[in-house]
């Protein structure tokens, strides 16, 4: 493999074989489903996605701007209608919405990252990558998302509501969180991590995506290694930036998790709710659009308890 030091294409392969299109997905089995169905009690519903709109914070170059504007108007629709004989005045608006499948609250595919020329599953960029998207794992090969949601609130680790910029969330800083929930992250979860950045979506776009506090590459091993299906938080991209290597490093998070261990990560959480009413496992809902070949798709995750 050309372009990276080392060779992780074995990392996934061990455990899920060559070919696989799902990655950690594997572990979304029936039984994991009716358990964190089961273990609903009151029905209340959280809801864990943004609101996509105009103006949609973004890291440029790579994320360009969100834009929906109404390409059919119904009251023109109407006026058309009347000069071919319709009485009914049925007036219908259609929208043209231009984007990366990367805004807002969304997954990302087990494609979406390589390791120098390889992806997922030892797949090679000639083979995997075309100008219509992922030849094999793309966002489709996503499956539905119904298990244990589990979340780690480190908001607090420095006194104040949220870490700031470039703060590592380390794997104790994890493991302490967890110690003090008295709830284990098991094989299967989607562990959603609360750092309180999300307060600036919307509200300080320039502050939210200039850089972020998030999970350096141990803490994501420590996730990878308890199992976890997927990784999501309250910030643009899960882990930290700047990484404490920069630029040496960049994304080494996504590396990881994505092409090497094929846990999906989830971004732009909105953990605010759920954080502040104290609940720490809960059912976690997430169905991804299937965008054939695509690198991730918005989402509207819930957590159901």
């Amino acid at each position: 493999m050309s372009g990276c030091i080392h060779d992780h294409s074995g990392y996934a392969l061990e455990r899920w074989g060559e070919g696989d299109q799902l990655g950690a997905g594997n572990l979304l089995t029936a039984e994991r489903r009716l358990a964190a169905m089961q273990a609903v009690r009151s029905g209340e519903l959280i809801d864990l996605g943004h609101v996509i709109e105009n103006g949609a914070p973004r890291m440029p170059p790579n994320q360009t701007p969100f834009v929906m504007t109404l390409s059919i108007r119904g009251d023109n629709t109407v006026r058309r209608r009347r000069k071919m004989g319709a009485t009914n005045d049925a007036g219908t608006s259609l929208e043209r919405i231009e984007m990366t499948t990367h805004v807002g609250t969304h997954v990302d595919a087990l494609g979406h990252v390589t390791i120098g020329d390889e992806l997922y599953g030892g797949r090679h960029v000639d083979d995997e990558l075309d100008d219509l998207g992922l030849a094999s794992i793309g966002v489709e090969h996503v499956p539905p998302m119904i298990t244990r949601g589990r979340l780690l609130d480190v908001s607090a680790l420095d006194g104040a509501t949220t870490l700031e910029a470039g703060r590592v969330v380390s794997a104790d800083d994890l493991a302490r969180a967890e110690e003090a929930d008295g709830v284990e992250v098991a094989e299967g979860d989607v562990v959603c991590i609360h750092t309180g950045w999300g307060q600036w979506y919307m509200r300080d776009n320039d502050r939210y995506a200039a850089g972020e506090p998030g999970i350096d590459e141990p803490a994501a091993r420590w996730l990878t290694e308890r199992g976890v299906v997927a990784i999501a938080s309250d910030n643009m991209a899960v882990e930290v930036i700047p990484n404490p290597r920069h630029p040496a490093a960049i994304l080494p998070v996504h590396q990881h998790t994505l092409a090497e261990a094929g846990v999906y990560l989830i971004e732009n959480l909105k953990t605010d709710e759920l954080a502040a009413a104290g609940h720490r496992a809960f059912c976690f809902m997430l169905l991804a659009t299937k965008f054939k070949g695509a690198t991730g798709c918005p989402v509207r995750p819930v957590a159901v308890v």
